[in-house]
C-alpha cells in the first residue's frame, strides 16, 4: 500500500479527522474501488452503481447503511 493526497474542502477534512479508524478503513476501501473501476473509463454513476450492487450482494441493506451512517454522525 501507498499513500496519495487529494484536495477536499475544510468540512470534509474535519469530518475525516474526527472519524474512527474503522471509518478511515471503509473510506479507503470505497476510494480504492472507485479508482480501480474508474481506470476502465467508467463514469462515476456507473462505478457507484457497481459498488452498490456489490454491497447488496454481500448483504448490505438500506437499513444497515442508514445505521452505519447514523453511527458516523455521532
Amino acid at each position: 500500500m501507498t499513500t496519495i493526497t487529494i484536495q477536499v474542502d475544510e468540512d470534509i477534512k474535519k469530518a475525516f479527522e474526527g472519524a474512527t479508524p474503522e471509518t478511515h478503513k471503509q473510506l479507503s476501501s470505497i476510494l480504492q474501488l472507485f479508482l480501480r473501476e474508474n481506470l476502465h473509463n467508467k463514469t462515476l454513476t456507473e462505478v457507484m452503481a457497481e459498488i452498490s450492487d456489490r454491497a447488496q450482494q454481500r448483504g448490505l441493506t438500506p437499513e444497515i447503511l442508514q445505521e452505519i451512517l447514523a453511527d458516523n454522525d455521532e
